[in-house]
């Protein structure tokens, strides 16, 4: 194994059969905009025919850059950072970047532990839905360029989605349909999007002359949107909106196993669009965020950032959302004031069912 090491090919070696400086080649990999097109392209020829690999580590002690880039995501098996994950990357790699994907598993404790050891490592960091303190966050901003994912963080610059807009088009939805009652069932209750979700319902409810009430916190999760639905059934209305697709799909399977319809009986309402949410009998209607532009926006921010740049505004930038209409949601039925599914029992074992392939959070 040393000796197979030993006769990996260097920077050197490159040099020699490129007819140029060791230093030449150095900055073809690490600043190629400093040397001649032609000059370049063949460095990489010669690196590619030699099998000659940069060492992101050591190209950085010279110029203090590592062209790595970290994106912490809450819960890795959580399909919201599917395309979050996708957009990241796509900017990192059209900028020459690697991209370093870290799985905080809920713990703003354990996402901490990750950037220390990270920090020192990479050029900037993508934190999606952090887990950790804004004090926390504006630390690790000290140390190196960050970007904030669907979270609004003082002096941190962060990229969001419209929410405020995306839950009024949701509540006229439902008010077009004769919902004039409308549930919000809560995430997790520091979620900063929870709270700006919550508050652009109340607005929206209030100039539409509606009623709207809010039950929870539950997990972000199927089994959370499974639990909630012992709750809701105490206060019954003929429309909900869940704080996401994963909650969304955890009370209709609930409801659906105890015997009561959607859209019939109860429309249901998701946010996120992910791509479960198109597998489901009912399909759901949601809230569609653009998680891929938020994960490009995030990474070209990021290297603004790190060559300088200085943010142009204190706000977050904002991307828009909008309303999928899918078979979750339909006309209130007239023929009842209240709900026919409120006489319903949900039992625990239909509770159960409902959980049995629960997804991670946000």
């Amino acid at each position: 194994m040393a000796e197979q090491a030993a006769k990996s090919p260097t920077i050197y070696d490159v040099a020699r059969a490129a007819g140029v400086a060791s230093s030449t080649v150095s900055r073809a990999f690490a600043r190629p905009g400093r040397v001649n097109a032609e000059t370049a392209e063949r460095i990489r020829t010669v690196a590619a025919e030699l099998g000659y690999r940069t060492n992101p580590l050591a190209r950085a002690l010279p110029t203090g850059r590592t062209s790595m880039l970290s994106l912490v995501i809450s819960d890795v098996t959580n399909p919201f950072y599917n395309e979050i994950i996708r957009g990241a990357q796509a900017a990192a790699t059209e900028s020459g970047y690697t991209l370093l994907l870290t799985d905080a598993q809920e713990s703003g404790a354990k996402e901490r532990e990750a950037l220390e050891r990270a920090v020192s490592l990479v050029d900037g960091i993508v934190l999606a839905t952090s887990r950790m303190s804004d004090s926390a966050i504006r630390m690790i901003a000290k140390q190196r360029p960050v970007i904030v994912l669907n979270r609004a963080v003082t002096d941190v610059p962060s990229v969001v989605t419209d929410n405020p807009r995306g839950m009024r088009r949701a509540v006229e939805h439902l008010a077009e349909l004769g919902h004039d009652r409308i549930t919000y069932v809560a995430g997790p209750e520091a979620s900063w999007a929870d709270g700006t979700r919550w508050r652009a319902l109340r607005e929206a409810v209030h100039d539409l002359d509606l009623h709207a009430h809010r039950i929870g916190p539950f997990e972000p999760t199927v089994a959370g949107g499974a639990a909630a639905v012992a709750e809701l059934q105490r206060h019954p209305t003929s429309a909900v909106i869940a704080y996401n697709d994963l909650m969304a799909i955890g009370l209709i399977r609930t409801l659906t196993a105890a015997g009561v319809r959607v859209p019939e009986d109860v429309s249901v309402v998701g946010f996120d669009n992910i791509f479960a949410t198109e597998l489901v009998t009912p399909a759901v209607t949601t809230v569609a965020a653009p998680l891929h532009a938020m994960g490009q926006a995030a990474v070209r921010n990021l290297l603004a950032l790190s060559r300088g740049a200085r943010p142009t505004t204190h706000e977050p930038v904002s991307l828009p959302a909008q309303l999928v209409v899918r078979a979750s949601t339909a006309h209130r039925r007239r023929n009842s004031t209240s709900p026919a599914w409120g006489t319903t029992r949900v039992s625990g074992s239909a509770a159960r069912a409902s959980t049995s392939t629960a997804a991670g959070s946000r």
